[in-house]
């Protein structure tokens, strides 16, 4: 038996001179013991290799359970000091695209439609979307997209809570008058759903920051209420072939579409190639604006961000939806693209 200590020391101290891995070296003794073993139940009683191996192969099956007991251990051990030294708790998060049993739980609403599905749902949790504005349309908008799930998701705003903001933004509460509406949108998106993550972004956006900031997203939302900042993030979305979900809405009425021209339709500014002149187009504050109309539209515009990341169903590319909260009616009208288009007309 001391021949076999001997002979795995000595393979052991040759394997460390020769720098090999500390596994590869463990792998060798242990095939040494495993060759030691057989011999010892294969070898018939008096056999002279049995004798020099210690004679009975119940010490050697001892030594194993220990070495088992060891391994097991020392494992532990490790994996304990890890946590310590990361400070993560025990249920650490899951690698990106998989869930946590409190996950699928949450969004086996989800899972079970035959159009999402597992599938869908990963889809959505490894999805990164741009939502541009945190008021009227942007607040249904963030909260629909965290409760189902969407990974990464960024809004830009520069503007902060008002009290005349609390009538249609249900998004922020009225302790947070003179917060950031970004700020004040995170903190409700986490609270509702903390596995996702929520990029806030308290400025306006500009020419100088659109580009780098659209190439981190894969899906644009645009939320907005005024034409400048429609007009670039449309130029932008189709310079990056990024969808754009677009919605507006006045008084009692509301419409959404999806423009995607490198997929199919046109883009934004075929269809409104120029701003309408002042006064045509009065903002909320001008011409008011019913409280539960941005819900009803940006939960539309939710929705559609849905079926564009999982590939569910038919997208209003191409297509606009006109919904008229007054007299409870729905339209969708055909959008065409303009072929001398300077945004997409080239595509």
């Amino acid at each position: 038996m001391l021949l076999v200590f001997v002979l795995a020391a000595a393979l052991w101290g040759l394997g460390w001179m020769l720098d090999v891995p500390r596994r590869s070296r463990i792998q060798v003794v242990a095939g040494l013991f495993l060759i030691v073993l057989c011999l010892q139940l294969l070898l018939p009683d008096g056999h002279p290799v049995r004798e020099m191996t210690g004679k009975s192969p119940a010490l050697w099956l001892l030594l194993a359970g220990f070495g088992v007991l060891a391994v097991i251990y020392g494992r532990f051990v490790s994996g304990m000091r890890a946590r310590v030294q990361s400070g993560e708790p025990e249920t650490a998060a899951k690698p990106k695209g998989t869930f946590s049993d409190t996950e699928l739980e949450r969004y086996a609403r989800h899972i079970v439609l035959r159009e999402l599905g597992g599938p869908g749902q990963k889809r959505l949790k490894q999805a990164r979307v741009l939502v541009i504005g945190a008021g009227g349309l942007g607040a249904p908008v963030l909260q629909y997209l965290a409760a189902a799930g969407v990974g990464t998701i960024g809004v830009i705003d520069d503007d902060e809570v008002e009290n005349a903001n609390l009538q249609r933004q249900v998004i922020h509460r009225d302790a947070d008058i003179g917060m950031p509406k970004v700020f004040s949108a995170q903190q409700a998106m986490e609270a509702q759903n903390p596995n996702v993550g929520v990029r806030p972004y308290h400025r306006r956006l500009t020419e100088e920051i659109a580009a780098e900031l659209f190439a981190d997203y894969d899906l644009i939302l645009d939320g907005t209420d005024n034409f400048d900042t429609r007009y670039l993030a449309n130029r932008m979305a189709v310079a990056q072939k990024k969808p754009l979900i677009s919605g507006a809405l006045s008084q009692w009425e509301g419409q959404i579409s999806v423009f995607d021209p490198h997929f199919a339709g046109p883009c934004y500014q075929c269809i409104f190639p120029e701003a309408p002149a002042p006064g045509l187009a009065p903002s909320c504050s001008e011409a008011g604006v019913i409280g539960p109309l941005p819900g009803v539209i940006g939960s539309m515009m939710a929705l559609e961000a849905i079926k564009v990341v999982t590939g569910a169903g038919a997208p209003l590319r191409g297509e606009m939806l006109i919904y008229d909260g007054l007299y409870g009616e729905t339209r969708k009208i055909a959008l065409k693209k303009r072929e001398d288009c300077p945004i997409c007309g080239a595509v």
